[in-house]
């Protein structure tokens, strides 16, 4: 579970983190639509998590963290092959068919695996009203989705590569469900803590698995023997090099500092913003329609999501009120025991003066 310890923060580089993790993260779906008009799926995804596993590793070398341990690499392999392999592959492989905007939308629903897939958190969720109807609702919200998509495609073979887009980015998000709640519940010793790496040196781990199965499956299939650099736009190199440095590097690092600073549970509204920010990125610089259904789609699911959520605010709200109480209640205790040490020394004072 993610910690909310909140750590004081410059207001400013606040602001400007979320810029980034609201913005950057719901564009990078947008900009994987782009990079597809010269990189093939598997030859994009190679090339961006190879670079910023590089930058990101050389970063870590340079600050001196500790690169290697056995167990943190394996996890790391798990989840990056989960996490970056089978959701991102998927997902850079289904947007050569549908848009970003629909795509971050599915991305959205995530939060329905957590629900159905989190097993020690069955009895809770399961008992939860809110929860259920969160779950329900977000169904009928990318049933809603497969349906507009599906009477937008124009022949039988388009319907039928359309669904099967929708289907591979419904298991991508399922594996990256997998892969957190892996990371989630690995249980480590005391001494393994201790000798864990640091989260950006497993990031790049993660990285570099999910850049060297890109590069075997481009490799297998043909996508290298028929890439030729020449055919490359400018304006694909700068949207694959902002993938590489803002969504990959930048977004990542800003959202980890956000998580130190400030509430969890505040910190993951970027779910809400994300897929808003790829629909209007998608309505104004693409050549795709977004529809009514669409954005009733996106509405229904950001509900659902705030419903499955719901308690989990109400709970953190509740904490927050009690630290509030009890912080509040001890400095007026500290005043109080300061006023009467007060009084305590003034007739201490007015003793030694009348003796």
């Amino acid at each position: 579970m993610l910690n909310n310890k909140v750590q004081q923060a410059s207001p400013l580089m606040v602001i400007l983190a979320y810029a980034v993790v609201y913005i950057v993260w719901g564009s990078t779906f947008f900009f994987i639509e782009k990079a597809l008009h010269s990189f093939p799926p598997f030859i994009l995804g190679s090339f961006r998590f190879i670079t910023a596993s590089i930058l990101l590793m050389g970063y870590c070398v340079l600050k001196g963290y500790k690169i290697f341990n056995k167990r943190a690499i394996r996890d790391s392999i798990v989840v990056g092959f989960l996490l970056l392999f089978i959701d991102m592959g998927g997902l850079i492989w289904a947007e050569q068919y549908v848009s970003g905007g629909v795509a971050a939308i599915i991305a959205a629903a995530a939060a329905i695996w957590f629900v159905i897939l989190d097993k020690p958190k069955w009895k809770e969720n399961f008992s939860s009203q809110s929860t259920i109807a969160g779950l329900i609702l977000g169904f009928c919200g990318v049933i809603l989705l497969f349906v507009e998509q599906i009477i937008a495609s124009k022949s039988s073979a388009n319907k039928e590569i359309t669904v099967i887009a929708l289907v591979i980015m419904v298991l991508g998000s399922i594996a990256w469900t997998a892969g957190s709640l892996y990371s989630k519940y690995q249980k480590k010793s005391q001494k393994e803590e201790q000798e864990d790496l640091h989260v950006s040196v497993k990031t790049a781990w993660q990285m570099i698995t999910a850049g060297v199965l890109f590069t075997v499956v481009a490799s297998l299939n043909g996508e290298f023997s028929r890439f030729s650099f020449q055919q490359v736009t400018p304006i694909d190199w700068f949207n694959i090099s902002y993938l590489i440095v803002f969504g990959s590097i930048l977004a990542f690092s800003s959202y980890i500092w956000l998580l130190s600073v400030r509430p969890a549970t505040e910190v993951s509204t970027y779910a809400y913003v994300n897929p808003i920010v790829a629909l209007v990125l998608s309505y104004f610089f693409s050549s795709h329609a977004v529809t009514s259904t669409q954005v009733i789609g996106l509405v229904i699911i950001l509900v659902s999501v705030l419903l499955m959520n719901w308690k989990l605010y109400k709970n953190n709200k509740m904490v927050a009120k009690i630290t509030k109480t009890t912080i509040a209640d001890r400095r007026k205790s500290i005043r109080l025991r300061n006023q009467r040490d007060a009084v305590i020394r003034k007739d201490i004072k007015k003793t030694e003066v009348a003796n």
